[in-house]
């Protein structure tokens, strides 16, 4: 049999790389979870540190201490800020909330940047776009119900956490242009441990060795991840493997399952059926206006 050529080895990596990326974050996600009970500041400062030593070993195969050249620590800085929000939004959403319903409501991170894409980056949102906002989040209301006996305030945390990773990614589209993606991992990765180290004084506690194992796995996880993702779009269109990036919902709710016994409600499965959909078609109506764009440039 064979494969046409048409769909080349580098779309298949690319695919491939994605899932991969989203495998190794939700596993990183359900260790988050499982040491969530410890104080946040002291799991980001620890899972640090050897996030850091992983990202050197990145460092040797992507052109030397060039590679973290910074060239507007501004616009670093900014980014840091919002991922040291974010991520100590959902590790505190992890401790209250089942891993498939966090993971869930995070992606409501594309509402948002769709959201603030006019203002910020001066782009032209549609109605049809605005729509699937809408939709979009009608399916987080579904997954929190905020008027019913289910809610629970600790579902702002994640819904935090998405709304700080919209203005990371609005962020990151303006600065990547001029700097390199170890040198944005890099950055962050320091904020985090700088941010973690400041609550020291709220207090620590020693963690075992079983729970100091898994921070260190999920240190090297999160840098496993986040390189396969910035990979992912160095072999295939954004068009072909965003839609993959989805998958993470599905693995975060079978390790919920398997770990926890944490099984999705029928407002969990619709609302994130939603929030799936109407990113989906904020990706394809985002592809339409930039082939549109493109055919009046080439004129």
């Amino acid at each position: 049999m064979t494969v046409s050529t048409s769909f080349s080895s580098a779309p298949v990596r690319g695919i491939v790389y994605m899932i991969l990326g989203g495998v190794f974050m939700a596993v990183n996600n359900a260790m988050l979870k499982w040491v969530s009970g410890y104080p946040p500041g002291e799991v980001l400062f620890l899972r640090g540190v050897f996030t850091i030593l992983s990202i050197l070993v990145l460092v040797s195969f992507s052109g030397g201490l060039r590679s973290l050249r910074v060239n507007r620590i501004s616009g670093h800085l900014v980014r840091a800020g919002c991922m040291v929000f974010s991520t100590f939004c959902f590790i505190l959403g992890l401790r209250y909330l089942p891993l498939g319903e966090t993971t869930a409501i995070t992606f409501a991170g594309p509402l948002f940047v769709t959201a603030m894409a006019g203002p910020f980056l001066g782009e032209s949102v549609g109605w049809r776009r605005w729509m699937a906002v809408v939709v979009g989040f009608s399916g987080i209301l579904l997954i929190t119900r905020p008027a019913g006996d289910a809610f629970q305030l600790a579902a702002l945390l994640p819904l935090g956490a998405a709304f700080g990773a919209a203005i990371r990614d609005v962020v990151t589209r303006k600065i990547s242009v001029n700097e390199s993606s170890i040198a944005i991992l890099l950055t962050t990765t320091l904020a985090l441990m700088w941010g973690g180290l400041m609550t020291l004084p709220f207090g620590w506690r020693m963690p075992t060795l079983f729970d100091m194992g898994v921070i260190v796995a999920s240190g090297i996880l999160v840098t496993a991840g986040h390189y396969y993702t910035i990979e992912t779009f160095r072999h295939a269109e954004t068009a072909l493997v965003s839609p993959f990036k989805y998958l993470s919902i599905v693995w975060a709710i079978l390790m919920g399952f398997m770990v926890w016994g944490d099984i999705p409600d029928a407002w969990m499965i619709g609302g994130t059926s939603l929030v799936v959909l109407s990113g989906l078609y904020i990706l394809h109506r985002e592809i339409v206006v930039q082939r549109r764009r493109s055919a009046r440039d080439a004129v």
